[in-house]
């Protein structure tokens, strides 16, 4: 019997190539997206509690997402009917209208992409992963069936990447409510002996790897 090869994308990686059908028609990922970040998520399956209150919460952030010109598909190994029957019920039953397209994936594009775990039955677990203008691979996260996602930390995580190309920066826990440099970016270290000696009588340093400032 043939081993079931588990693909995992790694950070820089270029996106699968995914040519999927969902509610909003036939799409290609990430061609389709190309010149935005964008935000796939899976979850385990229509019609279910936890699912149905991380949709609402994704589409409560759905405005949030566009001004940042962050687009969101959802994903799951359902069929497209019973994706649009779901999303009929959140709207009758939650008056919350979804729209941000859900891809009705197969097994081959979810074991592309890792969201099948064999520990974890026959469901796709709920991964997340962040892709860039370039359709780059920027940030993977996977959480169990069991545990639903935090939307805000998603959204905060978009913030910073795009902080982090445009600035040149990094950017520390919690940002913007880090509780050492509160909303500050951290500025590269210095790269010199003479730039480090500098560094140390900044104000902005705690020592000259540790330097932050305000945008």
């Amino acid at each position: 019997m043939e081993e079931t090869k588990l693909n995992m994308p790694l950070l820089g990686d270029d996106f699968p190539e995914l040519k999927v059908q969902t509610t909003h028609g036939p799409m290609n990922i990430p061609g389709d997206l190309k010149g935005s970040w964008f935000v796939l998520f899976s979850h385990p399956a229509d019609f279910t509690p936890v699912c149905t209150t991380e949709f609402v919460g994704f589409q409560k952030l759905y405005d949030e997402f566009e001004k940042i010109g962050c687009k969101l598909i959802g994903m799951s190994i359902d069929q497209v009917f019973s994706h649009i029957k779901w999303i009929e019920w959140i709207k009758e039953k939650l008056d919350v209208d979804i729209k941000f397209p859900v891809v009705a994936a197969n097994d081959a594009v979810a074991l592309k992409l890792g969201m099948l775990h064999p520990g974890k039955g026959t469901n796709t677990v709920r991964a997340v992963f962040i892709g860039d203008p370039k359709g780059k691979v920027r940030l993977v996260i996977y959480y169990p069936q069991e545990i639903g996602r935090n939307m805000d930390e998603i959204l905060r995580a978009v913030k910073a990447l795009q902080l982090a190309d445009g600035k040149g920066v990094a950017v520390p826990a919690n940002w913007p409510n880090n509780g050492l440099i509160k909303d500050h970016v951290i500025i590269p270290p210095a790269k010199t002996v003479k730039d480090a000696e500098a560094r140390k009588k900044q104000k902005d340093c705690y020592d000259w790897w540790f330097c932050h400032k305000a945008l």
